[in-house]
C-alpha cells in the first residue's frame, strides 16, 4: 500500500475526556500502532505550543507533530521550526489593551511560562495551564518574538479591541482568550514539503472548530462521530465517536489496517 501521512487532533479525537483526566481508547492505540507497523507516517496536530505538547506527543506514542496551531513542526522528535505571531500586530494589540485597561500576558519563548506585567492575570483567571510569571513593567519590545498573547476578559468584551481582529484568536476558557496561530493545515503542508511528499496522501482526523482549517480539498478529511456539525459537513467521511472505536473503524473502512 502507498504510504499515507496521518495527522490526528488530540482532544476528542485521539483522547477521550477532559484535560487531566484523559485516556486513549485501546482500539485507537491499536490502530495507530498498526499504521506505524505498516510504514505509514503518523503525527499529532494540535494548537498547543511545542513546550506544552512535546510530552503529550511522546506519551501518545508519536514522534511527529504539528504544534502551535500550525506554526510549529516536529519530525522524528526533532523540532524543525516554530514561527512566531506577527510582531507588529501583537504590539498594536497590547498597546490597545493598555489603553483600554484589558489584562494581558505574553509567551515570548518556547517554554511552559507566560509573562504578565502584574498579578491581575492570575487573580482574574486562576489558570494553572501554564506558569504565570510577573515581570513588573513588562515591555513586549524587550523580546524579539511573540508566540502567544493572552487577554483576560469575559465574552463579548473582546469586541472592544479593534486590533484583535487583525490576529488569529480563540477562546477555550470563559475567563480569557488565546491569540495564537489557528491554521493546522499550514503545519501539515510544511511537514509534507519538508519530506517531499504529496498532499493527496494526507489523512486528517478531527472533531472541533479548530480542526476546520485542516479539513481541505487537497487530502482526505475524517470527522469523528462526536465532531461538530460544521466539521462533518466538510469531511470526506464521518466515523464513529472517539470512545466508540472511531479511528480504528475508519482505518479499517479504508483498508489502511486489517
Amino acid at each position: 500500500m502507498k504510504r499515507k501521512y496521518f495527522f490526528f487532533d488530540i482532544d476528542g479525537t485521539l483522547a477521550v475526556g477532559v484535560p487531566g483526566k484523559q485516556y486513549i481508547p485501546e482500539s485507537t492505540k491499536m490502530a495507530v500502532r498498526k499504521l506505524q507497523e505498516a510504514g505509514h507516517f503518523t503525527a499529532i496536530a494540535t494548537g498547543r505550543s511545542y513546550a506544552m505538547a512535546a510530552d503529550n506527543m511522546k506519551a501518545l506514542g508519536f514522534s511527529n507533530m504539528v504544534s502551535d496551531g500550525g506554526n510549529g513542526i516536529t519530525i522524528d522528535n526533532k523540532l524543525i521550526e516554530i514561527k512566531p505571531l506577527d510582531y507588529d500586530k501583537c504590539l498594536k494589540l497590547i498597546e490597545e489593551c493598555r489603553q483600554k485597561d484589558f489584562i494581558w500576558a505574553i509567551s515570548p519563548d518556547n517554554t511552559k511560562r507566560r509573562l504578565a506585567p502584574d498579578h491581575r492575570f492570575y487573580d482574574f483567571t486562576h489558570d494553572v495551564y501554564m506558569d504565570t510569571e510577573v515581570v513588573p513593567g513588562l515591555d513586549p519590545r524587550d523580546y524579539d518574538k511573540i508566540y502567544k498573547v493572552y487577554i483576560a476578559c469575559f465574552s463579548p468584551e473582546e469586541e472592544k479591541l479593534d486590533t484583535l481582529q487583525e490576529l488569529p484568536w480563540c477562546r477555550f476558557h470563559k475567563e480569557y482568550l488565546f491569540v495564537e496561530p489557528g491554521d493546522k493545515s499550514v503545519g501539515i503542508k510544511a511537514i509534507m514539503d519538508y519530506l517531499g511528499a504529496d498532499y493527496k496522501d494526507v489523512v486528517v482526523f478531527g472533531d472541533e472548530k479548530n480542526d476546520l482549517s485542516m479539513f481541505g480539498d487537497e487530502w482526505t478529511s475524517i470527522a469523528m462521530g462526536n465532531a461538530i456539525e460544521a466539521l462533518k459537513e466538510k469531511a470526506d467521511y464521518v466515523t464513529d465517536d472517539c470512545d466508540k472505536d472511531g479511528i480504528y473503524n475508519a482505518c479499517r473502512h479504508f483498508g489502511w489496517i486489517d
